[in-house]
């Protein structure tokens, strides 16, 4: 069967859903980049030049302008040569670029299908030159002695074939010098090249999404993470060693000696493992754009250097200083604070990456060839980049449809589940619009190309999810805001502290003051600040983990407790995403048994969609399936066959009208399965009713609990599918929601999260389809089955693994326990600089003669910090 249609279940009203608009034409992007002045960069030798209709060529839906006819000739004689590969996506820039910017573009190397020479294992073009054929295979050689080699003993070679060459480690691709570059928590920061955002310290990153990913700075991270923490943690547990019986390793090799083997073990950490940090919190002095980096340089520098000065200088250092006559160092405090705040560095770069990697497998959807057809009629394989408006491409079983376009001749089933999210594929005939990257299943068909290059669907899919995986800050927000006033005001209070002493306080007065500005830098040390997030983060997540939770980053667990709109995908998300028999229904006269079995026997050799959901339910059911002659698909109706000698029939009511067929003693029993959502299917033998079959996709069993828990909650929910309308609203009905929208393509999606956005609403979307990954980047927490695709799992925020709704109460239930720890956390943090900042500044000298030494100091950050750490663990025993 090729198609079906009952009243309800319009197939090509299914069909329209899934196929983009065509009101509009395809945008004639400019060159690479445009200025303010009109200005556009000639592909040929990069001269910035005006807009002459007169040195203009239109490639792959694009505009580009010359400085003169001879470019032009150049350019239309190998366009492939002078432009960008179609897989790297151009994205729209804010605000003019200067041309002074812009480098040339590099030609790029002819692109040539690879083979593996079976002589020697290289891999080798398509040569006809360098080829033989050998029991009807053509095989492609990298020389012509391989050639001959060949030819002398083909069996030879064939049997013994030569190891696989090791392929090379991918080098790591940095982006062109010319990218823009900018900050994924300030999309207004933009410049040419890489660096990081001057307001916030995070490293800015490519606007344009390509297949290349350029991964230096997390490598660089990761190894300054693995050294600096060899390095710390030996260092840690020495400084601590006074604290464990038999361990203290400062009196077994002498004090002298100790302090100079901390300052080796922390020397390395501080000034290259952490080298970067400093410089991102001095250019936030620079700028006075005060952030977490502004206390890490801060507190690390002064622990630093006044442990240096302690260990060169002792003597130089007041009585003051010293505690038992000597002066005590901070070397461990200030590596473990670079340590920790690198892990953190990497943990956000990971992720980073991880959201990168969803454009790079939508990029991988598209195919890299296509078969264009000449006007000779013969066939010519091309690359995707040269295909063209216009263009006839044959798209042959199991290949993905190149561009987006118009079916011209032929029919076929595609699978565009990528697209709409529903399991069943759609019936491509004359006139039918098919969009890239969706794959054809069974017949072939040929195509004209509409839209190709950054126009077609899957490109825009591309383009939303990448626009949309920078939106979004970090938590890390709310200590950067403190931050903008704390540092400023601990330096005001060491500066003033110092000045107070020297002219109030006692011989001597400097000395006393030099030690309150130490002891006031010291205690105000960023550490149980820096802890306060990533820590109940760190607990939070893992604990998650345990439920079958995976979130990704700390912003979602953040988001979660505010969410207020809950948007959920039907297919695969509230229902099991495959279609399933039903009901079987026997008319008078037929068993129910007679009727699985015929109808099982003509499916099993039919190509519809639906045809396996039957024959496998047959199987179940242990079904004998008689022998099927003379089958038949009738397009658009069913199927036919004789089964001992009887015609039997199997479709929609139209195929029963056909056959002379009453069908009105089970209209019924069928109209009432439709308003289920269900596609029913009639059986005849010869001209006499033998019953029905109703087929469609179950709701999950836990789908109706997770949706009462998420109700009570106070949640608004909103059902989105691109499903038809009539099984949407019988979903609707048995799940009792409210908003339900049908036949909605994932520009729609997006759309409607942007809208609920703007309206005020902090939106969650749950879905797990290619479909559904645009919204799901966008939404301010994404959240995906993990039993749907891999590009939904790596665009979301959240992956529930056992793809059970009920993960998303738990989920919020664990975001709000999660942020009152962070605040409490917060608070622990402030309250010793609060609390302890006035009195290492001296505040209780005048009263009670105490001034607090800096090695008191350094004991109540730590304390500060082992509250912090012990409030987060106690998410571990959170009931979800």
């Amino acid at each position: 069967m090729n198609q079906r249609q009952d009243p309800t279940q319009n197939p090509a009203a299914h069909q329209d859903c899934c196929c983009h608009s065509q009101d509009k034409e395809p945008s004639e992007q400019p060159a690479p980049i445009q200025t303010n002045q009109q200005q556009y960069t000639d592909p040929v030798c990069a001269m910035v030049v005006s807009a002459d209709p007169a040195k203009k060529a239109i490639h792959q839906g694009k505009t580009y302008y010359f400085c003169s006819t001879s470019c032009l000739a150049k350019f239309k004689a190998d366009p492939l040569a002078y432009v960008q590969p179609a897989k790297l996506l151009k994205i729209s820039v804010t605000g003019a670029v200067p041309a002074g910017s812009l480098v040339p573009i590099t030609p790029e190397k002819a692109i040539e299908k690879p083979y593996t020479d079976p002589v020697c294992g290289m891999k080798a073009a398509a040569n006809p030159d360098k080829s033989a054929t050998f029991n009807g295979v053509t095989y492609y050689f990298c020389s012509t002695s391989c050639v001959a080699k060949f030819k002398a003993d083909p069996e030879g070679i064939l049997a013994h074939p030569p190891k696989p060459m090791t392929p090379a480690k991918p080098k790591t691709v940095a982006a062109a010098a010319d990218a823009i570059y900018t900050c994924p928590m300030h999309p207004e920061v933009q410049q040419v090249g890489p660096g990081t955002c001057p307001k916030c310290g995070m490293a800015l990153e490519p606007m344009e999404a390509s297949m290349d990913e350029d991964t230096s700075e997390l490598d660089d991270m990761t190894r300054r993470l693995k050294i600096s923490t060899a390095l710390s943690l030996p260092l840690l547990l020495m400084a601590m060693g006074d604290m464990i019986p038999g361990a203290d390793i400062g009196h077994r090799i002498g004090m002298n000696a100790f302090g100079w083997l901390q300052a080796a073990l922390a020397t390395p950490v501080v000034l290259w493992a952490g080298w970067p940090l400093f410089q991102r919190g001095f250019d936030s002095f620079r700028s006075w754009n005060l952030n977490m980096f502004s206390l890490i340089a801060l507190g690390t520098s002064a622990a630093f250097l006044f442990s240096v000065i302690a260990l060169l200088f002792p003597g130089a250092l007041p009585e003051a200083f010293k505690m038992n006559g000597m002066a005590p160092l901070y070397f461990e405090a200030s590596a473990v604070i670079i340590t920790l705040v690198l892990l953190g560095q990497v943990l956000e770069l990971r992720a980073r990456s991880r959201t990168n990697g969803a454009v790079r497998a939508l990029l991988a959807l598209a195919p890299n060839t296509a078969l264009r057809i000449k006007p000779d009629g013969s066939e010519e394989e091309i690359h995707l980049d040269q295909v063209q408006v216009g263009d006839i491409l044959r798209v042959k079983p199991g290949d993905k449809v190149p561009v987006d376009g118009k079916v011209t001749n032929g029919h076929s089933n595609v699978d565009e589940s990528m697209i709409t999210g529903e399991p069943m594929a759609v019936t491509k005939t004359l006139g039918s619009q098919a969009s890239a990257g969706t794959v054809n299943q069974t017949g072939t068909f040929l195509l004209q190309a509409q839209k190709v290059g950054a126009d077609t669907l899957l490109s825009q899919i591309v383009q939303m999810v990448n626009q949309a995986s920078r939106s979004r800050a970090p938590i890390q927000k709310l200590a950067d805001r403190v931050s903008g006033w704390f540092v400023p005001a601990v330096m005001a209070s060491a500066v003033l502290s110092f000045l107070l002493w020297t002219w109030l306080g006692p011989a001597p007065a400097m000395a006393y003051g030099l030690v309150a500005a130490v002891s006031v830098l010291i205690i105000a040390c960023p550490c149980a600040l820096g802890l306060a997030t990533p820590i109940s983060i760190m607990v939070g997540i893992g604990r998650g983990a345990g439920e079958g939770i995976l979130i990704k980053n700390a912003e979602a667990l953040e988001r979660l407790e505010k969410v207020d709109t809950l948007v959920v995908d039907k297919t695969g998300t509230l229902t099991e995403g495959k279609p399933k028999v039903q009901s079987v229904i026997a008319a008078d006269g037929f068993s129910q048994a007679e009727v699985l079995a015929a109808a099982g026997a003509l499916e099993k050799l039919s190509e519809h969609p639906l045809a396996q959901a039957i024959v496998d339910y047959a199987q179940e059911q242990n079904a004998s399936l008689p022998a099927v002659e003379q089958f038949n698909s009738v397009t658009g109706k069913g199927v036919q066959g004789h089964i001992d000698s009887a015609l039997i029939s199997l479709g929609n009511q139209r195929l029963m009208e056909d056959a002379g067929v009453d069908t009105s003693a089970l209209r019924d029993n069928a109209q009432a399965l439709r308003e289920q959502g269900q596609t029913v299917m009639f059986l005849a033998s010869e001209k006499r009713l033998a019953g029905l079959i109703s087929v469609a996709d179950p709701i999950k069993a836990s789908t109706v609990e997770a949706l009462h828990l998420l109700r009570a909650s106070g949640l608004r929910i909103i059902m989105l599918t691109g499903d038809n309308a009539a099984t949407a609203k019988a979903v609707g009905r048995q799940l009792g929601l409210d908003e339900v929208k049908a036949e909605v393509l994932p520009q729609d999606k997006f759309k409607l999260i942007e809208e609920l956005k703007q309206q005020g609403r902090i939106v969650a979307m749950a879905g797990d389809g290619v479909n559904d990954a645009p919204a799901l980047a966008l939404a301010d927490v994404g959240i995906a089955m993990g039993t749907g695709t891999d590009i939904a799992m790596n665009s979301a925020h959240v992956v529930l693994v056992k793809g059970d709704l009920r993960g998303i109460a738990k989920a919020r239930l664990l975001s709000q326990h999660t942020m009152k720890n962070i605040r409490q956390n917060l608070f622990f943090a402030f309250i010793y600089n609060f609390v302890g900042v006035p009195i290492a500044a001296g505040a209780l000298f005048p009263w009670f003669g105490i001034v607090l030494s800096p090695m008191i100091a350094s004991a109540a950050m730590s304390f500060s910090s082992v509250s912090v750490i012990a409030n987060a663990l106690r998410l571990r025993n959170t009931t979800l």
